[in-house]
């Protein structure tokens, strides 16, 4: 099937794919993942980049950068290879940074001079820089300001908007669902946290929160349709919003991400770690684990969390007599709602298939159960005839 096809399928409700049904795997599925999370944010920690730390830098600009230039610039500061303190990277094509804990200025003066000579340039090609822990405390304390400034003025206007606080607090949870998943990863990476990580990190945040709420307009559409005639629960109206926007919903996401890891591919080969490479890193993660909550937690929960409120318990009720009513007045053996989940004995279902193709004259009892579904949904007028009078016995 084109995936076109599978996509109008799923709009129109002829195929279906159970996710509220079977919410309890995805629920599974995210707690084991928040929990590893977790444990790894407890014993590993963040890989704090020196802006968050303190310490010194130097830069070492060079026309021919060295393949060896690591070994190159722990043997000018004498550091082991498994040197804790000491971390070097290239930027670009012609610089090498060099990150090293606090030195005072004998120490530092020293250092320029060895990288100098190491790597055969002038010492004006080194550049020294002191970078003390209370920038990075600053920028902490205005990163989790924002944070917290940006989920209050979300949960205002989604419960506006939406007119439900439940709805809101679903959206909140999958927020913070994204945001332990994409740390923790970071912790078990050891990839740098950088001033630009903490710009991709709620970048990543107004991301999930904009596919989520296009899934819950979705189902606030289909669900108050569904007050309004009694047909359809409320649990099978938000599934089908599910549906009806996953396809946007994966093509939302790979639009994004081809961008994204064409910078991280460039970053990586050409550029090395940089303010890019972080911003990029960041954002290729949070928005993949963003389009999981938006489609498999988001909506679950809102239907988890609505399950017992009166106006939801009232519509299920109306629903079941509406199918009820329907089953009744069909024509024939009544045909589930989605033909995907025909629930078939698979020993009757191979008995019946060794019969002979149904003649005009056969008991219908040997009409298989996806036999009965056709005939089911095309009407009364292509149903298998009754055998003539003469023959019923």
């Amino acid at each position: 099937m084109k995936f076109s096809d599978l996509g109008n399928d799923l709009y129109t409700g002829k195929r279906s794919i159970p996710v509220v049904r079977r919410r309890a795997r995805f629920y599974l599925v995210s707690l084991i993942l928040m929990a590893i999370a977790v444990s790894g944010l407890a014993i590993n920690k963040l890989n704090l980049g020196l802006e968050f730390k303190g310490g010194s830098e130097f830069r070492v600009t060079s026309t021919s950068v060295p393949g060896d230039y690591e070994a190159t610039a722990r043997e000018a500061l004498g550091a082991a290879d498994d040197s804790q303190g000491v971390r070097v990277s290239k930027l670009g094509a012609g610089t090498v940074r060099v990150q090293t804990e606090r030195l005072d200025d004998v120490e530092s003066a020293r250092v320029r001079t060895e990288l100098a000579r190491t790597f055969s340039v002038a010492e004006e090609n080194v550049s020294a820089t002191f970078i003390g822990p209370s920038w990075g405390d600053s920028v902490t304390k205005q990163a989790l300001r924002a944070l917290i400034i940006f989920v209050i003025l979300v949960a205002a206007v989604l419960a506006i908007y939406f007119r439900n606080w439940k709805m809101a607090l679903a959206a909140l949870i999958a927020l913070v669902h994204d945001l332990i998943i994409t740390v923790g990863i970071y912790s078990f990476s050891k990839f740098e946290v950088s001033p630009a990580t903490m710009i991709g990190f709620l970048t990543v945040l107004g991301y999930s929160i904009y596919d989520t709420v296009v899934v819950f307009d979705k189902v606030r559409e289909n669900t108050n349709e569904a007050f309004a005639n009694g047909r359809m629960s409320f649990a099978k109206a938000a599934n089908l919003a599910v549906n009806q926007t996953l396809v946007r919903s994966l093509n939302t996401t790979v639009i994004g991400i081809l961008p994204i890891l064409s910078v991280m591919v460039v970053g990586a080969i050409f550029l090395g770690p940089g303010t890019l490479l972080d911003l990029a890193l960041v954002l290729f993660i949070g928005i993949l684990v963003g389009a999981y909550s938006s489609i498999f937690l988001a909506t679950p929960l809102l239907v988890s969390l609505r399950a017992k409120d009166d106006a939801v318990v009232e519509l299920d009720k109306r629903a079941s007599r509406s199918q009820a009513k329907r089953d009744r007045e069909s024509p024939a053996v009544a045909a589930p709602a989605d033909p995907d989940e025909v629930d078939v004995d698979p020993d009757r279902e191979a008995a019946l298939a060794t019969s002979a193709p149904m003649a005009s004259g056969e008991d219908s009892a040997t009409i298989t159960g996806r036999q009965v579904h056709k005939y089911a949904q095309a009407g009364p007028r292509n149903q298998p005839k009754r055998p003539p009078k003469s023959r019923r016995k």
